[in-house]
Parts: C-alpha cells; structure tokens; sequence
C-alpha cells in the first residue's frame, strides 16, 4: 500500500504512528483522532506492508491489528521484536477482535506494550498511546542493582551472576518496575496498573501470575523455591533486596 494521500507533511518534532489494519474504516476513525492528538500518522494494510514500513518510516509506535491478510499481527509482531524489521524496541499496541484471556498473553509475551479489544473507542486508543510512549521515553535512568542483579533501563539490559538475561518486553517491565521498589508488595491488581496500564477489567490477573513465573524460571536458581521475586501469600508479590 502506498502512502495515504491524507497524510500531512512530516514535522520531525511529531510523534509518528503506524495504523496496521486491513479495514479502511477503522484506519480512517484512528487516524482523525490521532491527528486530533497531535500525531502524525502513516498506514499500511497489510502484514507485510507493515514490515516495510517500520523499516522505511520508523515510526514512533505501531497500532497493529492481528487480523491481517497473508502475514498475519503475530507474525509481524514475532518479526518486529526478532530485530528482523530494523528494529526491535518499537513501542506496539496489539488490537484485535478476540478477547480470550489467552489471546492476549499470547500477544503480550510475544512482546505487545498494550492490547485493546475491538470495538474500541478511538478515545481510549489515543489515551493508551500516549501512556504507552510516556512508558518507553520514562524508561531511561541508572542501571538498579540489587546483589547479583543488574537491571539496566536504558539499554534495557538484565544481567544476573554476570551473564545476560533474555527478557520479554513486558517481562523486564515487570522486573524493571519491582526493582525500582524493592521490599515493596505490590498486589497483581496494582501490577497490572503500574506496568500494563490496564485492570482486571480487561486483563485478568493469571497474567501477573504467568509474567511472575517466567521471570523466575529465568532469575532463580530454584524456580519452585524463590528468594528474589516472592509472593506475600494472600496479598502479591514484592522483589526481595538478598
């Protein structure tokens, strides 16, 4: 798809976003209450459409719908974070039409920022992307250590006993957050404020849990037995200072 001949010429203090759906109609809603908030936005509708211009335009965030014609969201969103497209720390927001549970951690561990359920009001979409891009230019700071633990936001590098860690997106968000607080217990319905911005409205807490658990599979010596990430029984989770 070439460019749409309503896109406004590029200011480059703008933020740019790309809307990625194979309905016009919804590109259209998006991109009026887009431009209304201040945004430049540029489209593609399909997958591989998508790929290119992530590379080519380098936009500020993505808006990605995983109903996709040929290569489907998933897809481009498994591509995006491989480092394949150019880059791999583009903010994106997953839209799509199913509300499963498992749908969207699905989509959130393959490393989505946010994820809206259609139908979805164009208002909130503005709101998310602009908490979401509050989210990744307030990721920079020092690096945290805490014993053998070094979390570091602005490379967004985790290095534990000295070796690197592979970490999710929303995996070190998580990490990263519960570092910044240490001792501190946090409920998992706070957790999903704090670090995906959303509530157990929309996000059922499991993913907390399930987020929870892959960090430990990654950080403790013994998963089933934690001594970094604890759980307070019938309150949350905190990050133990050892």
């Amino acid at each position: 798809m070439s460019p749409s001949a309503t896109e406004p010429s590029r200011d480059a203090r703008q933020p740019v976003v790309l809307v990625v759906d194979d309905d016009a109609a919804v590109r259209t809603v998006v991109r009026w209450q887009l431009q209304d908030d201040g945004f430049r936005v540029v489209e593609a509708d399909d997958g591989a459409t998508a790929l290119r211009r992530i590379r080519d335009d380098h936009p500020t965030l993505v808006v990605l719908d995983l109903s996709l014609p040929g290569l489907g969201g998933l897809d481009v969103l498994r591509t995006v974070r491989s480092g394949q497209s150019g880059r791999s720390d583009t903010p994106i927001i997953v839209l799509s039409g199913r509300s499963g549970e498992s749908d969207r951690i699905v989509g959130l561990d393959l490393g989505a920022d946010d994820y809206l359920v259609k139908p979805f009001s164009p208002g909130e979409l503005a709101a998310r992307v602009r908490s979401v891009l509050r989210r990744s230019q307030d990721s920079g700071g020092e690096a945290i250590v805490i014993g053998s633990l070094s979390v570091e936001p602005s490379s967004r590098r985790v290095v534990k006993d000295g070796a690197e860690v592979d970490l999710t997106p929303k995996e070190f968000d998580l990490l990263a957050f519960l570092a910044a607080n240490p001792q501190r217990v946090f409920t998992r319905s706070q957790l999903l404020d704090r670090v995906w911005n959303s509530s157990s409205a929309w996000l059922g807490e499991a993913t907390v849990t399930e987020h929870v658990h892959r960090l430990r599979l990654k950080l403790e010596p013994d998963p089933s037995h934690p001594q970094l990430l604890r759980t307070v029984r019938g309150v949350g989770y905190q990050l133990v200072c050892a």
